[in-house]
């Protein structure tokens, strides 16, 4: 996928104009992106549909309008899209409880280092997280991790033949599998092109 320019984007008063449909066709498109693993961990799948609305938020909530400050919202976020052999995400662990979040992250350290993908009849691919920046320490890890999932042309080919997707993890204090439901892995597919 290409990543966004500027030409790609639209002016703050244009998007003002166009935000509750542009908004409304986002949140659709999202509906066949997210894998939830286990109760607590969500893979939010991005692509440059879903960055560009990011980029647009952040735009009309900062009140950015010009070149420089525009060209440094698409240098953070362009590296979100995926790029053909991969899939890239927005990991989530999500718990409700304040006191339980604290427990569950310092007991979960390292746990972005053990998400993993496999296409049937593959061998797992492990996340390759943050590499931005590092978003944990010994103590606990973040709530929030930036994922790529790199796949060989045998893995893309299996996946565009129809073969299952399954995520899950290593950790000990986390240890579950999903399966990703068909509309889910024909959204993500067009992410491999």
């Amino acid at each position: 996928m290409n990543p966004l320019s500027r030409e790609d984007l639209y002016s703050l008063e244009k998007y003002a104009e166009h935000r509750a449909e542009f908004r409304a066709r986002v949140l659709e498109h999202k509906k066949d992106r997210r894998v939830t693993i286990g109760e607590n961990l969500s893979l939010y799948f991005e692509d440059r549909l879903t960055i560009q609305y990011q980029v647009q938020e952040m735009l009309r909530i900062e009140k950015i309008f010009e070149a420089d400050g525009i060209e440094e919202e698409l240098e953070a976020y362009n590296p979100l899209i995926p790029d053909g052999s991969n899939l890239k995400c927005t990991a989530m662990l999500e718990f409700k409880d304040v006191a339980v979040r604290r427990e569950r992250l310092a007991q979960l350290v390292g746990i972005e280092h053990l998400v993993w993908l496999r296409v049937e009849g593959h061998e797992k691919v492990f996340a390759i997280s943050n590499e931005d920046l590092d978003r944990s320490t010994d103590e606990k890890t973040s709530a929030v991790h930036f994922m790529r999932f790199e796949l060989d042309e045998a893995m893309i080919a299996a996946l565009r033949e129809g073969a299952g997707l399954e995520f899950g993890t290593n950790h000990a204090g986390y240890p579950c599998t999903a399966e990703a439901e068909g509309d889910t892995i024909k959204s993500l597919v067009n992410d491999l092109s």
